[in-house]
């Protein structure tokens, strides 16, 4: 009988796959015998992702990409076709923080610049694995990294939380839209999690104190606890769960 969690001969796609949750994901994918292709801006910590992943045993393949640049999105999945020769899940996963400025004080730049990569990012990726997995039939799943600010009010973070709305908003259409196509679509709303994203915020100690008195399981999320959620999800193809936001959070949005 084959396992429920075996993924040989899968394709999996993430961007921002080269640290923290995407990498995180993309271990578990590997794991379970998936073919997993990662996108990032970084060719440096691409190159480092890429050994890490190879000893999977499986195909991997790291890409320089601006996931909010289109013909960048374009040209990279073209690549990656050439090289997988299909996609079968694909995790937009790339992000960027807002910086630590007041609100009254971002300006529409600084604004843009973040709903760039989030949210632009996100949709010109799951666009075009969505076009791809419509025209190869088959079914296929698109997951979206989304965040508890869309939960919790945060403070000097508003385009970011305002990208991740956006992000969680854009996959519950997708899953209607595309469930004819099979192809199902999730939001993950990640917690606290250590990564370079929220390096800044680790260095506080006051800030850790806080965030710990709400934190049920009393640890920073870590991104191989995404793993075996990315390996459930992309094993789903055609199955009948969809459209779902899934809190990964220690349940610090419950306590």
């Amino acid at each position: 009988m084959t396992s429920l969690f075996d993924l040989t001969g899968h394709v999996a796609l993430i961007t921002g796959g080269n640290s923290g949750i995407g990498l995180g994901m993309a271990h578990g994918l590997a794991r379970c015998g998936a073919d997993v292709c990662i996108w990032g801006t970084n060719a440096e910590r691409n190159e480092k992702a890429a050994q890490e992943l190879a000893k999977h045993s499986t195909r991997v393949r790291a890409i320089r990409c601006d996931v909010g640049d289109e013909d960048a999105v374009t040209a990279s999945f073209a690549e990656t076709l050439d090289h997988f020769g299909r996609v079968d899940s694909c995790f937009a996963n790339a992000g960027t923080r807002a910086p630590d400025t007041p609100f009254v004080e971002t300006s529409l730049a600084d604004f843009r610049e973040v709903t760039r990569v989030n949210l632009d990012g996100a949709f010109l990726t799951l666009r075009t694995a969505a076009a791809h997995m419509v025209e190869r039939g088959g079914g296929g799943v698109l997951v979206g990294t989304s965040s508890v600010s869309t939960i919790h009010g945060t403070p000097r973070g508003q385009s970011y939380a305002a990208s991740k709305a956006g992000l969680s908003a854009m996959i519950r259409g997708c899953a209607v839209e595309l469930a004819r196509h099979r192809i199902n679509a999730h939001s993950i709303i990640a917690g606290w999690t250590e990564t370079p994203l929220i390096s800044r915020e680790m260095q506080n100690s006051a800030f850790g104190e806080n965030v710990m008195k709400r934190m049920p399981q009393r640890r920073w999320g870590e991104p191989d606890d995404f793993s075996r959620l990315a390996v459930y999800l992309a094993g789903g193809v055609g199955g009948f769960h969809t459209g779902d936001e899934i809190v990964i959070d220690g349940g610090y949005s419950i306590f």
